[in-house]
């Protein structure tokens, strides 16, 4: 163990978990917590102020998500490293996470102990996808991706648009939106627009905000 503490930042919006997060880290020997976010605005804010070795964060944060958080980041430095903590395992939400760069996927139901391995994992310039994450991702990479269109129709169906609406919606047609639908349901491996909106919310491909709309 190096004698600096690994400096942490922990991103999340419960206020309860948050605390309970620093509590808990707070014990543990070679780690310090430097910094703390309420949402994505703060977390790029309090990233640059404390220049954290590893930023615990959440998927789902107001003004900007996780994911937005990460991309950010890392366009400015490469290497920083960001550890998701989060109650969503959907395969889009741990592909979108991983493919910005996120150096592991946790689920909050992990141990101390899981955590703080694998923030040592993290800090020693390793990643960490716990099996179960790995094959959501495996299944992930093995379907085939919805064209923009596509997520844009399945988006309205989501917010529970009828074809015609959502035909005036995006400006195309409603027969263009009946063939957009057949599409995404075929790929998605679902026969209707009920079965695919619970898909899309499941597997994170559209997310609904704190109020339950879908997050744009």
């Amino acid at each position: 163990m190096t004698s600096n503490p690994i400096r942490i930042l922990v991103v999340e919006d419960h206020h309860v978990v948050r605390q309970g997060l620093v509590a808990l880290l707070s014990v543990v020997d070679g780690v310090e917590v430097v910094a703390q976010a309420a949402d994505g605005a703060e977390a790029l804010e309090q990233f640059a102020a404390s220049r954290p070795d590893i930023a615990l964060i959440d998927l789902r944060l107001p003004k900007l998500s996780g994911v937005e958080v990460i991309q950010r980041v890392r366009a400015e430095q490469p290497q920083a490293r960001f550890i998701v903590l989060t109650t969503y395992d959907g395969d889009e939400d741990i592909y979108r996470a991983l493919q910005a760069g996120a150096r592991a996927y946790l689920l909050k139901g992990m141990t101390l102990d899981v955590l703080v391995s694998t923030i040592r994992l993290v800090h020693a310039g390793k990643s960490c996808i716990p099996p179960v994450i790995a094959q959501k991702l495996a299944e992930r990479m093995g379907t085939e991706q919805l064209t923009h269109r596509e997520q844009d129709v399945l988006e309205q169906i989501v917010r529970g648009k009828s074809n015609k609406e959502i035909g005036a919606e995006l400006d195309i047609s409603e027969a263009t939106v009946k063939t957009h639908i057949n599409n995404l349901l075929g790929k998605l491996g679902v026969t209707d627009r009920t079965q695919a909106a619970t898909a899309a919310i499941q597997r994170g491909l559209v997310q609904l905000d704190s109020q339950g709309d879908v997050r744009l």
